[in-house]
């Protein structure tokens, strides 16, 4: 037999028994309970019905005496709820009382209303003295109301107090069958997982040791003693075939890792003959001077500024740098992208001096300004700006601000960029995008949401960056595998 259909019979099974044990001792207390209520419900409405005939001579009693303060309001919802009582009485019947009783009491309650209305119209007509005799009848009404009332709750009582000491009883023995049920389903119940459990462990036991044998090393394990025609032994037949398989793979893998090292030394002479960049910067610190001795002074600053960013963009991204060290390479940037485009841009700056220190994972800013010269401002022919905008905030934190003025970004495209989803975005001349920054701050600081994104088609894009206060030996390197 499988374990699924052991489990999908004998939990059922176990399930169904303790349902109808419950089912069983709900009903019993069901029925209980209904009696209980339907005389409690009785009870109440005699209590109520009296309380509520009091309340109403009390209030009757206030209007006739203070007839310049009226409670009239107040008097006529007090008897509407007393005849909100009588009709409900009037349907109601007991097996303890004689139907005469009720309809009496029913009675008695009609005459107090109609009495008190007849009080009421007395005073109306300023005749106090017939007021007066008409509340006396109601107040001895009332006494008659509350001395029935009493006497029917009694009643009541009386009925059920040989049923109340049955049900007692009763109740008594359910106890007892409840008690021997339960013992006798739980004894069931720890048999039945017992061998279900045994039928499952023992199995597992001995994958677990073969599991941990070939975790040393040791791929010749000898196969299970004990094999079940469930799922376990089929696992167990597949985890034999794994390992005898396992033993034919790491042969080819040997195979496979002589003919890489191969490759690998193959491409390694072809990477010692590509272009060293030492040499690179040397050739540019050269091409600088030469410009610079042939008077061409502009152009030995564009060389010493790419000189100085290709060497900052091939640093190790491990390391954290100052705000400072960012700010330079922005300079060296733009510098760049000035002698490309001229007078069609100007770049402002509104730095903090005291934030220059704080430390930010390399290459920053540089790819959110790239961002901002390939999809804000290319186009614009004349009057585009860029602002960068670095201070303080008041928790001690640096806020860094890179905004521009160009054609913007739909929504779409910003949450998408705020949510560092994989799409079409290009790389820059940093092998690095913005979303690739975005994630890059998250795991230097610890933290998310510190991007912020403002844009909308042809009305610029705001960026900025919340850099929290943190101390200098708390921070913690990029790691490689969050690069490129």
């Amino acid at each position: 037999m499988t374990i699924r259909k052991k489990l999908l019979l004998f939990i059922p099974l176990l399930v169904l028994l303790v349902n109808l044990v419950t089912f069983f001792l709900y009903e019993s207390g069901k029925t209980v309970q209904q009696s209980y209520d339907i005389m409690m419900e009785r009870i109440l409405m005699y209590k109520q019905s009296s309380q509520s005939a009091d309340l109403n001579l009390r209030l009757l009693y206030r209007d006739l005496i203070h007839t310049e303060d009226s409670n009239a309001t107040e008097l006529e919802q007090e008897q509407n709820n007393l005849e909100h009582v009588r009709a409900i009485l009037s349907g109601i019947s007991s097996p303890s009382l004689a139907p005469s009783d009720m309809t009496s009491y029913v009675h008695m309650l009609e005459t107090l209303k109609e009495q008190m209305s007849a009080a009421i119209a007395a005073s109306k007509a300023q005749t106090p003295r017939i007021a007066f005799a008409h509340y006396e009848d109601a107040e001895q009404t009332t006494g008659f109301i509350r001395a029935e009332a009493q006497r029917l709750v009694d009643s009541e009582i009386s009925f059920y107090q040989p049923i109340y000491r049955e049900i007692q009883q009763e109740n008594t023995r359910m106890n007892y069958l409840s008690s021997a049920i339960f013992v006798i389903n739980t004894l069931i119940s720890i048999v039945l997982a017992y061998w279900i459990s045994r039928s499952i462990t023992i199995p597992v036991s001995q994958l677990v040791g073969m599991a941990r044998r070939i975790s040393k090393g040791d791929l010749h394990v000898q196969p299970l003693t004990t094999r079940s025609d469930d799922e376990l032994g089929i696992l167990s037949g597949a985890f034999e075939q794994m390992t005898s398989d396992l033993l034919v793979f790491i042969e080819k893998d040997k195979a496979n890792i002589q003919q890489e090292k191969l490759i690998k030394e193959l491409e390694l002479q072809a990477l010692q003959n590509q272009m060293n960049p030492h040499f690179l910067f040397n050739t540019l610190n050269v091409l600088s001077r030469l410009a610079l001795l042939e008077g061409a002074e502009k152009t030995s600053d564009l060389i010493v500024s790419m000189s100085n960013l290709l060497r900052y963009n091939l640093r190790n991204l491990d390391q954290p740098v100052t705000l400072q060290d960012e700010l330079a390479m922005v300079q060296e940037y733009f510098t760049i992208q000035q002698a490309r485009f001229r007078d069609r841009i100007s770049f402002e700056l509104d730095i903090d001096e005291s934030t220059l220190q704080v430390s930010i994972p390399a290459l920053t800013l540089q790819p959110i300004l790239e961002n901002s010269f390939l999809h804000g401002i290319q186009g614009m022919e004349q009057g585009a700006i860029i602002r960068l905008e670095i201070g303080r905030v008041p928790d001690g934190g640096v806020l860094v601000t890179l905004s521009d003025n160009g054609c913007g970004m739909n929504e779409i495209t910003k949450q998408s960029l705020l949510r560092m989803e994989a799409g079409p975005e290009k790389e820059h001349s940093t092998g690095l995008g913005t979303k690739n920054v975005f994630k890059r701050l998250e795991l230097f600081y610890g933290q998310q949401n510190l991007v912020n994104i403002h844009s909308a088609p042809g009305r610029g894009t705001t960026i900025t960056i919340l850099i929290p206060p943190r101390k200098e030996e708390e921070h913690q390197h990029v790691s490689d595998i969050d690069r490129g």
